[in-house]
């Protein structure tokens, strides 16, 4: 045989074989042209030893000239930088390694992809440091960024206005303290006063035109709707003032609590005047006194105990006093008129106050212009970044405008990507701003995830079964993972689950909002819920639960997956019936005779109609007749009058093929 044909069958190169024949002991001659068949045949048997023995020298061999380039890249301090979201040929490029090699080591990893699929940020960085680079992130927002936007809206609003603009006014409180129903009893005395037109839709903030019932002097305040104070917290973490008064909600009946000087400590730190509200004193055991009592050990004196804060007794319930809340707001609000100003002639500053996406206009934001004039068309550039152009424009009424003026909440609609609660808006900046990375910022709000082309697919496919849409938020890493692995085990054809949002700690106002769009659920392990959370579930009727054990959770999500599984419809064949006669004939209802051929009939059976061998329409039987009384079954061999009720006509020789349905609760069958 031919050492080149025998290099063929063994799919190797001629040269090479003849270098490796010897180790293994078959010296042909460094230089042969032929073998002979008996040898061959050995080498035949004997190749795949050989092969493993030289595919592992090769490996070795590899793997020593890995860790040599490791180490001299370690050596040298090699770095680089990676995004939170990119491919596996971006991973490639950026490591400066073949291709093939990257698909090799994940592989190795338990990771099956391909060079255009996304791999998350993790998997990217243990891969880098595996070819022992050091690692940079890239494209996340960092403190000092934020606080050079909020530090540039500062800038912004500290120039000097010199138009009066409506005050702003945020109202703040334990949970149980009645804020809501405040907010509440005040829209609804807009309405007594005869501006309903001035009532917000709820989508963050709102305004009401106060008519003063002695002077009829009208004057619009505008509200910041925050459920607790967590979205007022982030704003003031961001730097950014967005109220000028503040309503300290305190419950009469219970007085300070611990959320209640969490607000005073927030409304403190944003230097905001402030007006106390003692709200339920309808109640038989409210106690003004030592409400006041309770605030100055906390350091609000209010009037009456020492001090200058403004304080009003109210019941929300009873709708008592809020006229008076409402006058000593504009009291106040006149004291500081020096500063509630702005320029409407600029180009429009403000925060993010609300954010989310709807199913049919997308990305919605509530922004509280704080200067200038916001107008339809205006680019969005939020952290300076362009999120897209204000394509229409809602005021608090949810009416179309053109523009939105200083201390006007506008709901905008145009943005590529939902920007966060306490975010930056300055349309002013839009020359040197760049397109926002929607792909990016995606992985920074919600962290970097797998998606690939063939999730697509995937998704495609869950579309076609119905899904069980949760929100899972856990106290730890190991067990957030623990619980996202096992709820990725449970596969069925029929019905899936589906992870809306993930993370760690208690549940937030995001959550929530996540859970209500994707009408999900949301389960808890060993967290809690933060205030606003709580509002927000027990407002929207979202299920929320908490657990302990994983397995209870897991359980959890197989009942509600049963749940939805489409009960199966089990058709029964009853008896085939003749028609031998027409008695009654009627616009939806007929009375005809005849004899059961087979089996059986029953009143109330369902019946398929055939004429001439074809099925022609389909009807029930409401009554049957044996002789002269009215019987519930007819068996096989009798003859029976009955009653057909249905949309077509039946002729003398027509068969009815009686059966029944029946509703059959499917089985959760899991992969």
């Amino acid at each position: 045989m031919n050492v080149t044909e025998l290099a063929r069958q063994l799919r190797i190169h001629p040269q090479k074989l003849l270098q490796v024949l010897p180790e293994f002991g078959y010296d042909i001659g460094a230089k042969s042209i032929k073998v002979d068949d008996r040898v061959a045949s050995q080498i035949q048997r004997d190749w795949r030893r050989i092969k493993l023995v030289l595919e592992r020298r090769e490996q070795e061999e590899r793997d020593k000239q890995k860790e040599l380039e490791k180490e001299q890249r370690k050596e040298s301090g090699a770095k680089v930088t990676l995004p939170r979201v990119l491919t596996v040929r971006e991973l490639a490029d950026i490591l400066a390694i073949p291709i093939n090699r990257l698909i090799m080591e994940l592989m190795k990893n338990g990771i099956l992809t391909n060079q255009n699929e996304n791999i998350d940020y993790d998997t990217a960085v243990i891969m880098a440091e595996e070819l022992g680079f050091a690692v940079e992130k890239a494209g996340v927002p960092t403190v000092a960024a934020f606080n050079k936007h909020t530090e540039s809206l500062e800038n912004i609003l500290a120039t000097p206005g010199t138009t009066p603009r409506p005050p702003v006014i945020v109202v703040m409180g334990h949970v149980d303290h009645g804020k809501t129903k405040l907010l509440d009893s005040i829209r609804h005395t807009n309405v007594m006063a005869g501006e309903a037109g001035g009532i917000t839709q709820h989508i963050g903030a709102y305004q009401v035109v106060w008519t003063n019932p002695k002077t009829k002097e009208k004057t619009p305040l505008t509200f910041i709707d925050t459920p607790g104070h967590e979205a007022f917290t982030v704003m003031r973490s961001r730097g950014a003032k967005v109220a000028d008064i503040a309503i300290l909600v305190v419950a009469g009946d219970d007085s300070v609590k611990p959320q209640t000087v969490e607000a005073i400590n927030i409304i403190k730190a944003a230097k905001l005047p402030l007006v106390v509200a003692i709200n339920k004193i309808d109640k038989p055991g409210a106690d003004p006194k030592r409400v006041c009592a309770d605030l100055a050990q906390r350091g609000i004196q209010v009037e009456g105990w020492g001090g200058d804060v403004p304080k009003v007794e109210i019941s929300a319930k009873q709708n008592l006093n809020i006229d008076t809340l409402l006058d000593t707001l504009l009291i106040v609000a006149d004291m500081n008129a020096g500063i509630i100003k702005a320029d409407p002639d600029r180009p429009a500053a403000g925060t993010v106050i609300e954010a989310h996406v709807d199913k049919g206009a997308g990305p919605v934001a509530t922004i509280l212009v704080q200067t200038g004039t916001l107008r339809v068309n205006d680019p969005l550039v939020v952290n300076g970044e362009i999120y897209g152009k204000a394509r229409a424009l809602k005021d608090h009424r949810g009416e179309p405008i053109a523009s939105a003026p200083p201390s006007c909440p506008v709901r905008i609609l145009g943005f590529k990507i939902a920007p966060q609660v306490g975010d930056v808006l300055d349309v002013g900046s839009a020359a040197g701003a760049a397109a926002v990375d929607v792909r990016v910022k995606k992985s920074q709000q919600t962290g970097a995830e797998k998606h690939s082309a063939g999730q697509d697919n995937d998704e495609n496919t869950e579309e076609a079964k119905k899904t069980l849409n949760l929100v899972i938020k856990a106290d730890t890493l190991g067990s957030l993972e623990a619980i996202i692995g096992s709820l990725e085990s449970i596969k069925s054809d029929e019905v899936g689950v589906k992870v809306v949002a993930k993370g760690l700690g208690n549940i937030t106002a995001d959550d929530v909002k996540r859970a209500e769009t994707s009408q999900g659920m949301i389960f808890g392990f060993n967290v809690t819920t933060s205030p606003v959370a709580f509002e927000m579930i027990q407002a929207g009727g979202i299920i929320f639960e908490q657990y302990r054990v994983i397995y209870d959770l897991l359980d959890r999500v197989k009942d509600e997956l049963q749940k939805l599984l489409i009960p199966e419809l089990v058709t029964t064949e009853l008896g085939v019936f003749k028609v031998v006669a027409l008695f009654r004939t009627g616009k939806k209802v007929m009375i005809v005779g005849g004899r059961v051929e087979q089996g059986k009939l029953i009143k109330d059976g369902r019946a398929r109609v055939k004429r001439a061998g074809g099925i022609i329409g389909f009807g029930k039987i409401a009554q049957l007749q044996s002789g002269k009384q009215s019987v519930n079954e007819v068996p096989e061999g009798n003859e029976c009058g009955l009653q057909f009720e249905g949309k077509m006509k039946l002729e003398v020789g027509d068969v009815l093929e009686v059966y029944k349905e029946e509703s059959k609760e499917k089985k959760l069958v899991l992969k």
